[in-house]
């Protein structure tokens, strides 16, 4: 079982990444939530290889939120944080947060930075390391 870490002892590591049209699966340029998972297993794979030297394995996704829809046109600030460490496994802590978005009722190119990011996927995994 993974020992929580101390806040001073936790990793963290951020990838952003513009969400294009061909990702949009819904009505309205909704992007589904696997997206965002998928950027969440390569977060966590730089948080291994920068811990551990290893890319390691995915175990386990659990308590996945999602919290508000990420759209064709985002852009995606994903961080990973290290929260606890044991012998083999990992215990990291995710957040996808929408940092830009498209504004197409301003025009078809039009897009802002948001003042506040919007939190829209939430989740916390397992990974394990040789």
């Amino acid at each position: 079982m993974p020992e929580p870490l101390a806040p001073a002892d936790q990793v963290t590591v951020v990838h952003r990444r513009y969400v294009p049209a061909s990702h949009a699966h819904y009505a309205g340029n909704l992007v589904d939530g696997a997206y965002s998972l998928g950027l969440f297993g390569d977060a966590a794979t730089e948080l291994c290889i920068r811990t551990d030297g290893d890319e390691g394995l995915f175990a386990s996704y659990d308590d996945v939120q999602f919290r508000a829809p990420v759209r064709a046109g985002d852009v995606l600030e994903v961080t990973a944080t290290l929260i606890a460490r044991g012998r083999r496994s990992r215990r990291i802590e995710f957040a996808s947060r929408v940092v830009c978005r498209g504004r197409p009722d301003r025009g078809e190119s039009a897009a802002e930075a948001l003042a506040e990011p919007v939190v829209a996927v939430t989740a916390t995994g397992t990974v394990v390391v040789p």
